[in-house]
């Protein structure tokens, strides 16, 4: 009966889930990942062997079969019942392996089973009695007072009653007090929790980017969000109120590697994918987008200071090549000709290229990563994404709605950093395709390096609208068109309109002009009804003014001036520039220059960044 009940309590299936295999740094973060995943499935992990630069062996320590098998001379119910309270499950089966290969660590399951139940209780897992930050402090402030380990516990108890560590644990904090080693990481500590212990791991342990104040913008690499080691980051500032939202690390070249890594891993399962399942894919993203298109709004509008309404349309314009990328699977469709010529067939096939990346900017922090990613990974290519260093925000969000569509880990990558990182992704062997889309002189920079290397690079640099108002145009409707187009997101959007040539003459259009531009509020983006935010930085206002002044002594005519413009002067924002004043904040308002070229013909330019100054220059100079 004994025998029995024993196989059938060993036999029973448990319902805890192995880590998924990825890809990792260094050994350290592998360890730590089938840890905190073995929190959130409620059994303890220890290393069972480990060569430090090779290989890591990682177990589960309970389980297996009962330590005391000396048959008892009652076979009672009684002597069974003492046997069970008094053994200890031991040896269980499940076995994960971590192997060292070209400078990453890659996680394999071998074996994924346990013959044991989950812990019930959170405060039984041993990384429960772990302390604080705030506790180990104490505890080495006390140690150094000369309280023994109870004395301390007794002293921590008061303040924490549900502290569950014991003297043994003080002892292991002094001994590596003693060290010098106060890593925080060491001594992460864990809140008893009742319930659910085998939910997501990370409503038990917050991610380590998350802990920083401000909140370091992670790395997406294998399908996980990590803190970069880089101790190198820039501050993303909210132009409107000149905080720091969060910092962009810039990514080193062991995690540029891992992402690479990671993507080249994915691509034959992915390309292998049926085109049918991409596309579900990019219909429940497009389905997630519309979910939380005010969050990402939200998130624009502070990182990048346009008004919500533009965030928005930034978001939805973005959503058009998602829901694009929805029918693409007829659009990969081949062709096939029979006897092209005597006893000759011609055909063609689309095959995905393999890893491809994108370089983004800053004025459309949503639409641009749209455009890149949804249409390269539905196509059976894996992605690697560079956002702009001073947005990046929307790009993660971005990136955890695709993966909560079910995209496969490794399918999407996100690094990020500044020129280095540029010239990294243009050099890489493994990167077959890199898109650009960004000012002229990084382009060509980008389109040089990369096709040197023998990829294929789309460049969308030198964006200039111009518009030519007949003498008939209607005014309200024309009026409207120029006011948007050349005042909309601040002036900072590459297709904005830098300059307009009035046929006929300007005279019935230059106050009517004027009198629009001067309506329009100017406050920060997150107000309902604003028509002009800041503009991304005070440098960037700077660089602004300085060629309003430029064009100025040039001779041109300031008609209508608001580079003094400050939220709350909405009236006091437009004089005469003669001598115009430092530049405090980022906010500007329109600024609007004459130039006279030829007697039928009249410029009006409208002048917010570098790209529209030259314009107006090259029109001049023709």
């Amino acid at each position: 009966m004994m025998d029995i009940e024993c196989s059938s309590e060993l036999n029973e299936q448990p319902q805890m889930l192995p880590p998924p295999p990825g890809t990792f740094i260094d050994r350290e973060e592998l360890i730590q990942h089938v840890g905190e995943f073995a929190v959130s499935q409620g059994y303890v992990v220890t290393i069972k062997q480990s060569k430090r630069d090779k290989v890591v062996v990682l177990g589960c320590d309970r389980g297996g079969v009962y330590r005391n098998r000396r048959k008892p001379i009652d076979e009672s119910a009684e002597c069974i019942r003492r046997r069970r309270t008094g053994s200890r499950l031991t040896n269980c089966p499940f076995e994960v392996v971590g192997k060292k290969d070209d400078g990453l660590w890659v996680l394999t399951v071998k074996n994924g089973t346990h013959n044991h139940e989950p812990l019930k209780d959170i405060a039984e897992h041993p990384s429960a009695r772990r302390f604080s930050e705030k506790e180990v402090l104490l505890i080495k402030e006390m140690t150094e007072a000369g309280l023994k380990p109870r004395q301390i516990l007794k002293r921590l108890r008061q303040s924490n009653p549900d502290l569950l560590s014991t003297p043994k644990h003080v002892y292991n904090v002094k001994a590596k007090l003693r060290q010098g080693n106060m890593s925080v990481r060491n001594y992460k500590s864990l809140k008893p929790q009742k319930s659910a212990v085998r939910n997501n791991y990370l409503s038990v342990m917050e991610p380590s980017w998350r802990q920083h104040n401000p909140p370091r913008v992670p790395n997406l690499i294998g399908g996980r969000f990590v803190d970069s080691q880089s101790f190198a980051s820039i501050d993303v500032i909210n132009p409107a109120t000149q905080e720091v939202v969060s910092q962009v690390p810039l990514t080193t070249n062991e995690e540029f590697r891992a992402a690479v890594f990671a993507a080249k891993r994915a691509f034959p399962s992915w390309r292998n994918t049926p085109s049918t399942i991409r596309q579900r894919i990019m219909f429940k993203f497009q389905e997630l987008i519309r979910r939380d298109i005010d969050k990402l709004a939200m998130n624009i509008t502070n990182e990048h200071g346009k008004a919500l309404k533009d965030a928005y349309d930034d978001v939805l314009c973005g959503l058009e090549v998602v829901e694009h990328a929805c029918g693409l699977a007829n659009l990969q469709i081949g062709e096939f000709v029979s006897n092209i010529s005597n006893g000759v067939d011609s055909y063609s096939i689309r095959e995905p290229l393999g890893v491809c990346a994108g370089i983004c900017p800053f004025d459309f922090p949503a639409m641009i990563p749209l455009w890149m990613f949804s249409t390269a990974v539905t196509c059976g290519n894996t992605f690697i994404l560079k956002p702009s260093e001073k947005d990046p925000g929307a790009a993660v969000m971005l990136a955890e709605l695709a993966a909560e569509a079910g995209l496969p880990n490794g399918v999407l990558n996100i690094v990020h950093g500044s020129n280095e990182i540029i010239s990294t992704i243009c050099d890489d062997d493994d990167i077959k395709a890199v898109s650009f889309v960004g000012p002229s002189t990084a382009g060509s920079y980008v389109y040089s390096r990369a096709s040197a290397k023998g990829k294929r690079v789309q460049c969308n640099i030198g964006a200039k609208n111009h518009a030519v108002v007949m003498p008939d145009a209607s005014m309200d409707t024309t009026l409207n068109a120029l006011v948007t187009a050349g005042f909309g997101g601040a002036g900072q959007k590459r297709m904005s309109l830098s300059t307009v040539v009035f046929v006929g003459g300007l005279t019935p259009w230059e106050d009517k002009l004027v009198e629009r531009a001067q309506a329009l509020r100017v406050q920060p983006g997150t107000e309902p009804d604003t028509d002009i935010g800041p503009v991304i930085s005070k440098q960037a206002k700077e660089l602004i003014c300085r060629l309003i002044q430029s064009s100025v002594g040039s001779g041109a005519k300031l008609v209508v001036d608001g580079r003094n413009i400050l939220p709350t002067q909405a009236e006091a924002a437009f004089s005469s520039a003669t001598n115009p004043s430092p530049c405090p904040t980022s906010y500007m308002k329109a600024n609007i220059i004459i130039h006279h070229i030829h007697s039928r013909l009249k410029t009006l330019a409208m002048p917010f960044g570098k790209k529209l100054f030259r314009t107006l220059h090259a029109s001049i100079s023709n």
